[in-house]
């Protein structure tokens, strides 16, 4: 099976050493800027490109982990393959307008749109307890200070100085995505399998007592509630993500192969 990967960062070069033995990396896309040293670095069995558009030949699926503006500007040429496409930079789907103008392409060109669990666990649990009805999603996403380097959260609260857990937001999902594109992946995948963009509420937190990131949800409605929390450790090149996000995208790999998939 043939892989066209978007993005070629921590993620993707941890996600490139996992695949099943069934399937290979045959293109990557890229920025137009860094595409000369990715082939250099990757070899001459893998096209590296900045638009699907010049790719030669079909892939049979697509993997996405550049990030919310690559996804916004290279999905709409990915789902026109027709194939199944894994996602993990969900906070891209804030945007409703392209939000609903992907649902109408995938539609049109039969692709399927994997929206990958990512950092956290419950998505499965969530998504079926909302035909049941949902009252209430918390998400409580608790990153070391160093987490949100580079994020807006510079702008709220001194990351440097910190001597103790802050809480520099707290707001709908669907703002979370837009104003932390690179941090709140797991609030927007929580708000699709739930209750949506404007009714998941999401607290952010810069806590310097810890080294993990954190991730707490909470649910209630007619299922009943549920309470989890993950601590995860994150890629040692990048501390704004999570180990167990680029497992979800090796997982989705196998389940595109496996005759059984746990669902």
């Amino acid at each position: 099976m043939q892989i066209l990967m978007v993005g070629y960062g921590a993620m993707a070069k941890v996600v490139m050493q996992a695949l099943p033995k069934e399937m290979a990396i045959r293109w990557l896309v890229v920025r137009e800027g860094k595409v000369q040293a990715v082939q250099h670095e990757v070899g001459s069995s893998i096209q590296v490109v900045s638009k699907i558009d010049d790719i030669q030949g079909t892939p049979d699926a697509v993997i996405e982990v550049a990030g919310q503006s690559a996804l916004q500007m290279h999905l709409p040429k990915a789902i026109a393959f027709g194939v199944p496409i894994g996602i993990i930079s969900v906070g891209a789907f804030a945007d409703d307008q392209w939000h609903q103008s992907m649902v109408v392409s995938a539609r049109q060109y039969g692709s399927r749109l994997h929206i990958l669990s990512g950092a956290i666990a419950g998505v499965d649990a969530l998504s079926a307890a909302k035909h049941a009805g949902l009252d209430e999603v918390i998400y409580q996403g608790r990153k070391p200070p160093a987490g949100w380097q580079g994020s807006h959260a510079e702008h709220l609260v001194n990351l440097s100085e910190l001597t103790e857990a802050v809480t520099f937001y707290r707001g709908t999902a669907r703002k979370a995505a837009q104003l932390f594109p690179a941090n709140t992946n797991v609030a927007a995948t929580l708000a699709l399998a739930g209750i949506g963009m404007d009714q998941t509420t999401v607290e952010l937190i810069a806590d310097p007592s810890i080294c993990r990131n954190q991730h707490q949800v909470k649910a209630r409605g007619a299922f009943g509630q549920l309470e989890l929390v993950i601590e995860g450790d994150p890629l040692k090149d990048n501390p704004k993500t999570s180990q167990l996000a680029a497992m979800s995208v090796v997982r989705f790999c196998h389940d595109l192969i496996n005759p059984i998939i746990i669902a």
